[in-house]
């Protein structure tokens, strides 16, 4: 039995069935739930309490409708309620690049209990799906998270770290400026041995990966469907050896698109 808290949860990366058991222990007991875009209607169906309320909160970029931070902050406060459950859904796992920092700061505020249940991040999944071991003997003895989202130009010493390093380099939310990121590392010396992998809806029904050499950045570009998720590195090479999952025929997005409208809104 619970007493009332918040559960901040990661939902794993798309695919339904890698939901954490504890997650969904806690889903079916919810009062309230308040989801991320990159959490599936399909996982919202098939383990959240059929009476609880669940508010959708989604971002997407800069598009218009996306739900701000503090508006997210606010529904938290807004929505708890001693004695109830409230699960807040993130996509992939909340310690990475899930601005859980915020919420744990309004929280804290506000002397609301918590629970922080881990998930499986989005490098992983898509990892996995791919049959591409982010370290591997030979190939790449660490891995690093990074993305080039909404960043301040960098100094030419940091493109030229990450160009010389052997570290597998795997990016999130930079999908849109691929072309810039190859381009970096290129200008510093990438080794040609290397390549990109970018993975699309990854370990969803939608999952496309698409293959890329630094030899041939003109053929980059910067258009692909969200979310995305970018490995580079040599361990990309042993992809056509060991993928197990081939690419989607299906088009469109797995996860529910931000409208212009009011971003808060109750799902039926």
């Amino acid at each position: 039995m619970h007493t009332g808290k918040i559960i901040l949860a990661g939902a794993g990366p798309g695919d339904p069935g890698l939901v954490t058991v504890k997650l969904a222990g806690y889903l079916q007991q919810a009062d309230v739930v308040i989801t991320d875009r990159l959490v599936s209607e399909e996982l919202i169906q098939a383990y959240v309490n059929p009476g609880a309320t669940v508010i959708f909160a989604g971002k997407e970029g800069y598009a218009e409708g996306s739900a701000s931070q503090a508006s997210i902050n606010d529904l938290l406060v807004r929505y708890y309620q001693p004695g109830q459950l409230l699960v807040r859904l993130k996509g992939g796992d909340v310690a990475f690049y899930a601005n859980v920092l915020d919420e744990l700061r309004t929280l804290q505020e506000h002397q609301i209990p918590y629970e922080i249940v881990p998930g499986i991040t989005a490098a992983s999944g898509a990892a996995a799906y791919c049959g591409i071991p982010l370290t591997a003997r030979g190939y790449a003895d660490s891995v690093r998270f990074v993305t080039f989202y909404n960043k301040q130009e960098e100094p030419e010493s940091y493109w030229q770290e990450l160009a010389q390093t052997n570290d597998t380099l795997v990016f999130y939310m930079s999908g849109e400026k691929l072309h810039t990121l190859a381009q970096n590392l290129v200008r510093q010396g990438i080794s040609p041995d290397k390549a990109i992998a970018v993975i699309e809806q990854a370990t969803t029904p939608y999952q496309k990966v698409i293959l890329r050499r630094f030899t041939d950045t003109e053929h980059i570009r910067d258009t692909y469907t969200s979310p995305t998720l970018i490995i580079i590195g040599r361990v990309v090479n042993l992809y056509p050896a060991f993928r197990w999952k081939a690419n989607s025929k299906l088009q469109g997005s797995y996860f529910r698109r931000i409208r212009a409208t009011e971003p808060e809104r109750q799902l039926l």
